[in-house]
């Protein structure tokens, strides 16, 4: 998850103000993830953005801030409502995402390096379950219209870095099929609206 992580809002917007910031479009922005069986099945699900802000210099981007409503995990491909329903209340326990105590994830975006006219690299810290960690992705500009402009970026975190455990083959031994890939994808897709305002 960590996001928008993340992670993303991080792209140019082809005007010249001298700074300025742009909101997420928190309806339009989406994020999708997929975690796995280390042998076995795959789950995927959405999870909604809450608030976002990416900040700008001179058309460039040079900071993003983007919140993840942990609160709104869902699945989709599980049919059958009860096993819907059940994995998705162990994904919210504390097995998971303790989301009764930490409501949401942030991602922190501290450094944007322009790589092509449409591809930067980012770094920044993501924060799940009240820790924070170092992460990089790659974000690509795919839309950029005169009132908002679309960016996306596929990422994986490893959920241990941030006390995920849970039947983890890094942990525990002897799991069979029931070991569970560390690694947690995430692909995020930003809507950044340019109703800005001079700073």
């Amino acid at each position: 998850m960590s996001f928008k992580s993340v992670i993303t809002a991080l792209s140019v917007i082809g005007f010249s103000l001298s700074a300025w910031s742009g909101n997420l479009d928190t309806l339009k922005s989406e994020v999708t993830w997929t975690g796995s069986k280390v042998i076995g099945d795959s789950h995927v699900g959405n999870v909604k953005v809450k608030d976002g802000e990416v900040k700008y210099k001179n058309g460039e981007p040079t900071s993003a801030n983007v919140v993840i409503d942990m609160t709104t995990i869902t699945n989709n491909d599980l049919k059958d409502p009860k096993w819907n329903k059940k994995l998705v209340g162990h994904l919210n326990s504390d097995d998971f995402f303790s989301t009764n105590k930490y409501k949401t994830a942030t991602l922190d975006a501290k450094s944007i390096k322009k790589a092509s006219d449409k591809f930067y690299f980012v770094t920044g810290d993501l924060n799940i379950k009240g820790k924070s960690n170092p992460v990089k992705v790659k974000v690509e500009v795919v839309e950029d219209k005169k009132d908002y402009q679309v960016v996306k970026a596929d990422l994986e975190f490893d959920r241990t870095k941030w006390g995920i455990q849970y039947n983890s083959g890094s942990f525990f031994s002897d799991l069979g099929d029931k070991m569970i890939a560390d690694e947690v994808k995430l692909s995020v897709k930003l809507h950044v609206k340019k109703d800005v305002k001079k700073k």
